[in-house]
């Protein structure tokens, strides 16, 4: 779906550069031209998202919704991916809509708004297929309401048919090329199938959020999770409470179970986790003021608990900018304009460096070992670009992964190695290796 919304985007950026003279045919507009429009449509979604948080933080009271939607607002994980045109800030926006649409429609009781949460969760799965999960919040609302103009059974079946309608019109060539969508889901779930990673997927996506909430955060949403527990077993308010604990503990498990890991996967997790983090702050600021403690001193407990959550993230956020200068993608990507010709053939490992391919042969494959040295000099490869993010882990534990690790190491002394960026000490970014095909 939201490749559709890119190519609406891309149209209307193409007649913009059209009007004001920087290209007068498709064939001369580059792509990084329309990188800006592309990126700030992540961004403005990425922004709503925040939004929605602090309107769902209002079912609870405006302090939870203000502590919630500020702790959104900088959260690393959110500002540094809606840097990039992916899908995971726009199912994050829809995952978070859907959220809100069901705490609307247990509100309302009326089928036709669960209806419309169930479009919002028909969307998030046209996004991306994760979103599907969403789903699951309707139809718990729909079961925990009471009321249910004309019925629950009924407001059940708006969800499910509200998300069947959506995710069809979104995504229509599920049922247009059928053997094409189910081929497609084939080949992806191969990919979530496969071996697992050295560490468990649960485990590391923990540590992806533990660098993004930092210790306090984490501690403060294992706290609201408690209390989330408690609420939803003894009320009031059990069916919100319900739907911002059960989603993110299916979501967690739902990603923990996959082979392929990137910490961008659990993004939709994090409105979810926002809230229950600033239940916990909020509810020990009310705890304080119980005590009879000096105004001064109580001031400045709730102000260091409240800062404690949000300031860490905050300073890492900012910092990201600081990291996301030259790093060795935008290093190779120039090295290969400035010293590949333009006529080559380039095969490039992950996604996190597409080659441009009006000046060449540019494709990119999930990993280099998937295909022999015979394989790339049969097919006319000149240079391929291998990424630590595909390779590392398997240097990194050779005895565990063997069969990859030889697969490499084989491939890579046939070639020749021509370039090699690096990342410094403490920069997060993949290093990268241009190898030169020499039959």
């Amino acid at each position: 779906f939201y490749i559709y919304v890119q190519l609406a985007v891309a149209c209307v950026r193409f007649l913009a550069g059209a009007m004001s003279g920087e290209w007068y045919a498709l064939a001369d507009a580059r792509p990084e031209q329309f990188y800006l429009w592309a990126r700030a449509v992540t961004a403005t979604l990425g922004t709503a998202t925040v939004a929605l948080v602090y309107f769902i933080g209002l079912r609870w009271g405006t302090r939870y919704a203000l502590v919630a939607a500020s702790l959104m607002a900088v959260m690393p994980l959110h500002v540094r991916e809606s840097h990039y045109v992916l899908t995971d800030v726009p199912v994050t926006f829809f995952v978070t809509l859907t959220f809100l649409l069901s705490l609307r429609a247990n509100e309302q009781g009326r089928a036709v708004a669960f209806l419309l949460a169930g479009a919002a969760a028909g969307l998030a799965a046209a996004t991306k297929y994760t979103g599907a999960v969403a789903l699951l919040l309707p139809l718990v609302a729909a079961w925990m309401t009471h009321g249910v103009r004309p019925s629950r059974l009924a407001g059940a079946l708006a969800a499910i048919a509200g998300a069947a309608v959506a995710f069809l019109v979104a995504a229509p060539y599920t049922l247009l090329d059928l053997p094409g969508f189910l081929n497609g889901y084939a080949v992806l779930m191969k990919s979530y199938a496969g071996k697992h990673p050295p560490d468990a997927p649960a485990i590391t996506y923990l540590k992806h959020l533990r660098n993004a909430f930092w210790w306090p955060g984490m501690i403060a949403i294992l706290g609201g999770v408690i209390f989330g527990i408690v609420r939803a077993i003894n009320g009031p308010g059990r069916v919100r409470w319900t739907l911002a604990v059960l989603f993110p503990l299916v979501f967690f498990w739902f990603i923990s179970r996959q082979a392929m890991v990137f910490g961008r996967y659990a993004l939709p997790l994090v409105p979810f986790l926002c809230i229950l983090a600033a239940v916990a702050v909020v509810a020990g600021v009310n705890l304080l003021r119980r005590f009879s403690i000096p105004r001064m001193v109580r001031t400045a407990l709730i102000i260091a608990l409240t800062v404690g959550v949000i300031l860490p993230p905050g300073i890492q956020a900012i910092g990201f900018n600081r990291t996301h200068g030259a790093a060795t993608v935008a290093q190779t990507y120039n090295w290969i304009l400035a010293n590949v010709p333009g006529d080559a053939t380039i095969v490039i490992e992950c996604r996190n460096l597409v080659a441009p391919t009006r000046s060449f042969k540019g494709t990119n494959v999930r990993q280099l070992r998937d295909m022999t040295y015979e394989d790339y000099v049969a097919q006319g490869v000149d240079y391929v670009v291998a990424s630590s993010q595909c390779y590392g882990p398997y240097f990194e534990n050779p005895k565990q992964f063997p069969r990859e690790y030889g697969e490499y190491r084989a491939l890579f002394s046939r070639m020749r190695e021509v370039a090699r960026f690096t990342p410094p000490r403490g920069k997060p970014w993949a290093e990268m290796i241009i190898f030169k095909v020499e039959p």
